[in-house]
């Protein structure tokens, strides 16, 4: 078998969103890309795609306001490019997320995302110095190369697919369940759905 990792590449995709499948408390996430009849799917955490979400975002913001950039990057998502369709069928797992990269590419004007699988292997013990773990060289990773306008789309798309699960209760912060939670910060007390 040949070093070289398979890429995934997307360069821009058709489509480009994070989704779910299954009901509030035991979803499943996931990144999907398209182009064309090919579909890759990522399955990753909800505090990972959260922090992608919230990281695109932040990365725009920058871009934006910088000098070089003035009207590439839109403040808002366009209307035109909102989705709130499924993910498509089949959704197939290609791996499950890990490390994940996130840049600028101010040559093509495009954020650039990596997604590589989690490593069992990568993961620091407790007696383990971060230094000294040696992580291996992925088998597979995925590229996305986005457009400033469909990242932002991409943004306000996971916003809302975040927002759908259980809401947190506002005083710790954990998902309630709808039959409630034992809250930490209330001695253990049984909240339930402050709505």
């Amino acid at each position: 078998m040949s070093d070289m990792p398979i890429v995934h590449g997307f360069d821009p995709p058709e489509r480009f969103v994070a989704g779910t499948v299954g009901e509030p408390g035991s979803r499943t996430f996931f990144l999907q890309a398209r182009s064309g009849p090919r579909i890759v799917s990522v399955a990753l955490e909800k505090q990972q795609v959260a922090a992608l979400a919230e990281r695109v975002d932040e990365l725009l913001d920058e871009v934006m306001a910088s000098d070089s950039t003035e009207g590439l990057v839109p403040a808002v998502a366009p209307v035109a490019l909102e989705d709130r369709a499924p993910l498509e069928q089949p959704i197939e797992e290609e791996f499950r997320a890990g490390t994940m990269t996130l840049s600028w590419d101010p040559d093509d004007e495009r954020v650039v995302i990596e997604v590589f699988p989690f490593v069992e292997a990568a993961v620091v013990g407790p007696d383990q110095v971060d230094d000294e773990a040696d992580e291996p060289e992925p088998d597979e990773m995925m590229l996305v190369r986005l457009e400033p306008g469909t990242a932002r789309a991409f943004v306000k798309r996971t916003e809302q697919v975040l927002e759908a699960g259980r809401p947190s209760c506002p005083f710790c912060g954990i998902p309630v369940d709808p039959d409630g939670h034992l809250c930490v910060r209330a001695n253990g007390f049984k909240r339930r759905d402050p709505a």
